[in-house]
């Protein structure tokens, strides 16, 4: 069984690409080298004038991700620097257990 870890910010739509960039250059590098991490999206919509960015991890076990977290699991884990550039963000996570994954070879 694994693990979803789901977290939202929202974004000024005036500089779309920081998010991602930040994303991309330092948390992926970051989330890789935890052994134990599966994977991460990165989605995008507009919502109210604002970007929303939700990011889905995959993850082996709650213990892993606890190595990322430390003691609080639901708190969301937000670099200060970036935290000031968004317009909001959730102070907190959602952890779902995965049941099924398909993927299309389409």
């Amino acid at each position: 069984m694994a693990i979803a870890r789901v977290w939202s910010c929202r974004a000024d739509p005036r500089d779309p690409e920081a998010y991602p960039r930040h994303f991309k250059d330092k948390v992926l590098p970051e989330l890789d080298a935890i052994p134990g991490f599966l994977g991460a999206m990165l989605m995008r919509r507009e919502v109210e004038g604002a970007i929303e960015y939700t990011v889905l991890t995959r993850w082996v076990s709650m213990d892993v991700i606890r190595r990322f977290t430390g003691r609080d699991l639901n708190a969301a884990v937000v670099d200060p620097n970036v935290a000031a550039k968004l317009i909001d963000y959730d102070k907190t996570v959602t952890h779902s257990e995965i049941m099924e994954k398909f993927w299309s070879t389409r």
